[in-house]
């Protein structure tokens, strides 16, 4: 019975080493969307959520494998021996794990950066077609005011 959940803790520990190599592929496609000065904010928006979905999978194979660590605790400790093969993979998969994490947060950190600068660029043009409208609308009701005026005739002779 030990043995299984020793398994299933082995399986987790995949499952979020793949998950995390998916989500510095999505970091990966988040840069090049970045870049992209045509970027639709639909894409951006789907690779965040594809992102978030895959955080909230990383959460529950989290909290399953502390539980599964609680049950089983005493047992890999009393017997290191009977089971060192399975926690030395477990430790091989933790380092990759941890290697994966620390490329995702630099991801991250760049990725962030390249954001905030989309995002002022994008305000930035936003604010001059604002202005731009209102520059328009200004000249449009100014001429309105003055066609109103040029219609009227002032008869000088008498």
């Amino acid at each position: 019975m030990e043995a299984d959940y020793i398994n299933i803790m082995t399986e987790s520990l995949e499952k979020k080493s793949g998950i995390l190599a998916r989500i510095i592929e999505l970091n990966r496609q988040q840069k090049l969307l970045l870049s992209d000065p045509d970027l639709l904010p639909e894409d951006f928006e789907k690779n965040v959520d594809s992102k978030s979905a895959l955080v909230d999978q990383l959460n529950l194979l989290d909290s399953g494998f502390e539980k599964l660590f609680e049950r089983v605790r005493d047992t890999l400790n009393a017997g290191k021996e009977q089971y060192a093969g399975e926690i030395a993979r477990m430790q091989s998969l933790i380092k990759e794990i941890t290697a994966q994490t620390n490329t995702i947060q630099a991801q991250e950190a760049r990725n962030r950066k390249d954001a905030e600068l989309k995002f002022a660029n994008v305000r930035s043009q936003v604010k001059g077609v604002r202005n731009s409208q209102k520059v328009v609308r200004q000249y449009y009701q100014n001429m309105m005011k003055q066609r109103n005026f040029s219609a009227q005739v002032i008869d000088n002779k008498k």
